[in-house]
């Protein structure tokens, strides 16, 4: 029953092809690919369309050619189910219409102008879609292959890369792999940010045999993050970020708000925990925001900062599937009553407070919110050097609030059952 043929092809043309590509565009009453990709075959005596007139107007065009009983081809770059157009066209027309014919991909053919193994890289992509959270995603990597474009560029991610300090990674650029002009190139990050590549490029970046960066860990110390001087202390105490966490269950794609961010340390943290995330956070105070903006680039996280007092800016978040509070600038009644409206089903927000009243208020607006609620108090002692002996000095006592939507809970438990 197939009539839908994708067929990947490199920048070589119709010579790069195997014989039974060849074959199956010749039997095609339907060609369809881009410009150039099209351009390859001249002599061809059939219906063609370009996809400069977008992807919907080619699946429709495609549909059309299927219900009529013809033939379609479709030319595709590389590997047409690696960041291309197979995946949505298999599952916009059916499996049973379509086959994929792959070439070579663009990775296979720049690791091989590398002369280095891909098993072990971590493949990304900024191609057509922001950089954002992409040194979270890659930091701690040996090897990353990154698929980039005429935005995005080479020298764009590598001056975004430096800002985070990642100079312990080389570059290999490779343009217009299989074509005559092809180019590969080896680049420190320096050189990059001020080199322009041709648009059709694969970037891979290897970290040099001699680095040796800090991947931190879950629980920072406090006295790594920039804080406020003289008055430091607003920052959330290692031991209760790495209690809320817990209780703000994040998962490595989840969407977190960090409300009085104060230095970031909870954003940070949580960026750690949701590398195919995202992290959103806002603060009132200016200084405060400079400092979790210096921690961001120092730990290597890409955060959202927003100098505002919640709710304001709030509305710019997508919606949450955890919230933390640190501080809430007297408004926690109207901010609790927005999140039951914006928290994703199975979400929860974590409150941490430090005074009987503020528990009392939290709570209150918790459940008046529709939430279920618990608490824990967390009392952590840590130790000091007393001349040749040690003694515990406490910290202060503080209440972690932990908020769920009741009925998203139970209906939950109910389909487990």
């Amino acid at each position: 029953m197939t009539q839908v043929t994708i067929i990947g092809i490199g920048d070589d043309g119709a010579q790069g092809l195997f014989p039974q590509a060849i074959e199956l565009i010749k039997q095609a009453q339907l060609l369809v690919g881009g410009e150039r990709h099209l351009a390859f075959f001249p002599d061809l005596d059939c219906e063609r369309f370009a996809l400069k007139s977008g992807v919907l107007a080619a699946i429709g065009e495609i549909k059309q050619a299927v219900a009529a009983g013809k033939e379609v081809a479709v030319l595709a770059s590389g590997d047409p189910l690696f960041y291309g157009i197979g995946g949505l066209l298999t599952r916009k027309l059916g499996r049973d219409v379509v086959q994929v014919v792959p070439h070579l991909s663009s990775l296979q053919l720049a690791f091989s102008k590398m002369k280095e193994a891909w098993q072990d890289a971590h493949i990304d992509s900024v191609h057509g879609r922001p950089m954002l959270g992409l040194a979270q995603r890659m930091n701690g990597r040996s090897k990353v292959a990154l698929l980039t474009d005429k935005e995005n560029t080479p020298a764009k991610v590598a001056q975004y890369l430096l800002r985070f300090g990642m100079d312990e990674y080389e570059a290999f650029v490779a343009e217009r792999l299989g074509n005559k002009e092809e180019r590969c190139r080896w680049f420190t990050l320096v050189e990059l940010a001020e080199t322009e590549c041709d648009p059709l490029n694969v970037m891979i970046l290897k970290r040099k045999e001699n680095a040796s960066p800090v991947n931190w860990t879950l629980g920072i110390p406090d006295e790594e993050f920039a804080q406020r001087k003289p008055d430091k202390g607003l920052i959330t105490k290692k031991e209760v970020r790495v209690a809320s966490l817990a209780e703000l269950q994040i998962k490595p794609d989840s969407i977190v708000w960090d409300i009085g961010t104060a230095t970031g340390s909870v954003a940070i943290e949580a960026a750690k925990l949701a590398p195919l995330g995202a992290v959103y956070a806002v603060e009132k105070n200016e200084p405060d925001l400079e400092n979790a903006r210096a921690n961001m680039y120092k730990f290597r996280t890409d955060i959202t900062f927003i100098h505002a007092k919640a709710p304001v800016g709030l509305d710019e978040f997508p919606d949450p599937d955890a919230i933390f509070v640190g501080g809430s600038g007297g408004e926690l009644t109207e901010l609790v009553q927005l999140f039951a409206k914006r928290l994703r089903p199975g979400g929860r927000v974590v409150i941490n407070a430090v005074t009987i009243e503020n528990l009392a208020d939290a709570m209150q607006a918790c459940k008046a919110a529709g939430f279920d609620v618990s608490v824990t108090m967390l009392q952590v002692s840590r130790s000091k050097p007393i001349l040749h002996l040690t003694r515990l000095e406490g910290l202060n006592p503080v209440y972690i609030i932990t908020a769920k939507h009741k009925a998203k809970e139970e209906n939950k438990d109910e389909q487990h059952d």
